[in-house]
């Protein structure tokens, strides 16, 4: 039905194995690109490129592994690759990419090396060492390495599915953005009972473009300093999870990485991910939010969390305005 729909081009589409928390059989979430001069070119089953106003954005995904013979190690590897293959189709580069997802089966389970999860963060480690992400787009006040913002979440099976977002653009105003929260660690950071390898993203990467900024928030949970809080709490956990995004996202938070004419607030949201550990913490889980977000809509999916103490996990993108900066008298 897809082929037909779409007359057998069918859109870069990824297959994940997370059951609706609804009981639906099968959910759908749609990306799409609205408004005159939009140019799109496909460059193959997984990627495309959508170029608007000097914007070039890069899709790529369904790159998926199963289980490897080798390990976790091994098939983080492979799926590592093949985005920089289909990155590479399109005429771009890991460095080009501002946006990640990886979905992992058994994600919390032991491998021949060790826990799933800690072997990709060290996959991940080898596969972004020397990437010089952002090149000219960063902006560095904030003193720490930019990374992608990235989500690495559970999905049912043992196999490993990826999919990015990357941006080129010729427009010197355009500045890419690392978010960290200053009341959690910086996941590059963190010590090493967490993840030998500590796991390489960016809390939140903000794109300022224009009158606008486009904040893609990394998968988040209830984490303090580096610290999961409220265990077996599904009601506490969601709310710290949103409050935690609320404080990354903030104005005060964009000022102190040294752009202080934007920021965002969970009103600014346009897209939101809720994956919920437990089936039945769903319908609390969900009060939550609803009393939180209001009727933005959100997909919520069952996935297991990368800490076994964690029952919740949120990610989301925000839309929020740039401020013109005031005149300076002289």
């Amino acid at each position: 039905r897809f082929l037909a729909h779409f007359a057998g081009r069918l859109p870069v589409t990824n297959y994940v194995l997370q059951a609706p928390c609804s009981g639906a059989a099968l959910a759908v979430e749609a990306w799409a690109w609205g408004g005159s001069g939009a140019d799109v070119e496909w460059h193959g089953p997984n990627s495309l490129t959508v170029s608007h106003d000097g914007l070039r954005w890069i899709h790529c995904g369904g790159i998926e592994v199963l289980p490897a013979r080798n390990g976790a190690h091994s098939q983080a590897l492979e799926v590592l690759n093949g985005l920089r293959r289909e990155l590479g189709r399109a005429g771009a580069g890991m460095d080009d990419m501002v946006r990640a997802w990886f979905y992992q089966g058994s994600i919390t389970g032991q491998d021949t090396c060790g826990q799933r999860y800690l072997e990709f963060n060290r996959a991940r480690t080898d596969a972004y060492r020397g990437v010089p992400f952002g090149r000219a787009l960063v902006r560095r006040e904030n003193g720490h390495p930019l990374y992608p913002a990235s989500t690495g979440i559970g999905m049912q099976g043992r196999g490993l599915a990826a999919s990015c977002l990357a941006l080129q653009t010729s427009r010197p105003e355009v500045r890419v953005l690392s978010l960290e929260n200053p009341g959690q660690v910086p996941p590059c950071q963190y010590d090493a009972r967490y993840s030998p390898q500590s796991p390489k993203f960016s809390r939140a990467l903000a794109v300022l473009c224009g009158h606008f900024a486009i904040t893609w928030i990394s998968g988040t949970a209830s984490i303090v300093n580096s610290e999961s809080v409220f265990p077996g709490d599904i009601e506490r956990q969601t709310n710290r999870t949103l409050d935690n995004i609320e404080q990354l996202i903030a104005p005060e938070n964009f000022a102190l990485h040294g752009a202080p004419r934007t920021g965002a607030g969970l009103a600014d949201l346009a897209r939101v991910r809720v994956y919920v550990k437990r089936a039945a913490d769903y319908a609390r889980c969900r009060a939550v939010c609803e009393r939180r977000l209001g009727r933005l809509p959100v997909l919520y999916v069952t996935a297991d969390v990368c800490r076994p103490e964690l029952l919740v996990e949120i990610e989301g993108v925000a839309f929020s305005p740039l401020h013109p900066a005031p005149n300076r008298k002289t």
